[in-house]
């Protein structure tokens, strides 16, 4: 039976340290995003089926703005409700009434989250790197198949993770 170097063994540690810090980023970010997107809307209730966000107090924000370059829809509460709502000091500073922007495109459109996910992408490409020099540096058959196989699905992920990146930018 072959013998499995030290140096496979910290190679491929360190890869598989660097993929899985990959998708603990990944998870996160998701995680921050939806967090943050609920911050701004806590308490309101969005209706799909008539296109119009609830507020707690019962009053309607209705669609009054598309923006299909940012891919954003801005929901405008009655200036006339919000400013005789008794609980307009706990929800909006603005005259004009509530206001809520909800984003129709995909999730990487925000700056955070896009950062990230190039991040998550970066450090899987770098994985791949270090499985690549050592598979090349190994002579053994059973290193280089385990090699193989953590290349292959490091690179899908890295693919997967990538492509909304690149749509987005060729459209920008």
């Amino acid at each position: 039976m072959e013998s499995i170097s030290l140096e496979f063994m910290l190679m491929l540690g360190y890869a598989a340290l660097l993929g899985v810090v990959a998708l603990l980023l990944e998870f996160a970010a998701r995680h921050a995003h939806r967090r943050s997107l609920s911050i701004s809307t806590t308490g309101f209730t969005y209706h799909a089926e008539k296109d119009m966000w609830r507020c707690p107090e019962f009053q309607h924000l209705f669609p009054v703005f598309v923006d299909q370059a940012k891919g954003s829809v801005i929901y405008r509460a009655p200036a006339s409700a919000c400013n005789a709502c008794r609980c307009k000091s706990h929800c909006t500073d603005s005259n004009n009434g509530r206001e809520i922007e909800r984003k129709t495109t995909g999730d990487l459109q925000f700056g955070m989250q896009r950062f990230h996910r190039a991040m998550s992408v970066t450090l899987l490409v770098l994985a791949s790197l270090i499985l690549v020099v050592e598979l090349f540096r190994d002579d053994a058959i059973y290193p280089r198949l385990v090699l193989a196989a953590v290349l292959v699905v490091f690179c899908m992920a890295a693919l997967r993770l990538s492509r909304p990146l690149l749509s987005r930018s060729e459209r920008a």
